[in-house]
């Protein structure tokens, strides 16, 4: 198997696998907490984030596995890692803030440095792979999306 396809598909692996860790934390429609929360209006609906959430994951692994073709010896992509590495924690942390501890208030402390974590992941992997920085740029709106929305559900359930 060639070397980049196999990269390739152990950083998709990666994310993937973060992404379900993050989703055993997600309450089953109908549980108390996902039936008591005041949600806005806008709020999406519930069968549109597993789709979503699949897309952007395996746009982050593939961003990530350009980065890493540019090779380890070079510190931007050292740096580029450990940053992507931080945010990816962070993006499973918010799941097991917001859900695990039913708590929007740790949910939104969690997701602004998330936010944080990968706007500066991608000005780290813009110095390597520009195209790797733009993979990123839809995980970034969706995670400003998201942001206001679990701002918007702190508000309504104080």
């Amino acid at each position: 198997m060639n070397k980049q396809i196999l990269t390739i598909a152990l950083c998709i692996g990666l994310c993937l696998a973060v992404g379900f860790a993050g989703s055993t934390f997600t309450p089953k429609p109908g549980s108390w907490y996902y039936t008591t929360l005041v949600k806005p209006s806008w709020n999406p609906p519930d069968w549109l984030f597993p789709p979503v959430w699949t897309v952007l994951f395996i746009m982050m692994g593939t961003a990530l596995a350009k980065v890493l073709d540019a090779g380890w010896k070079k510190n931007e992509v050292n740096v580029g890692v450990v940053l992507f590495a931080i945010q990816l924690m962070l993006n499973l942390g918010w799941s097991a803030s917001f859900f695990g501890m039913q708590s929007p208030l740790a949910g939104l402390v969690d997701i602004v440095l998330l936010w944080i974590f990968i706007v500066l992941t991608m000005l780290a992997f813009a110095r390597v792979s520009k195209p790797a920085s733009l993979l990123l740029v839809p995980y970034l709106c969706w995670v400003s999306f998201a942001s206001y929305l679990n701002f918007t559900i702190l508000q309504l359930n104080p």
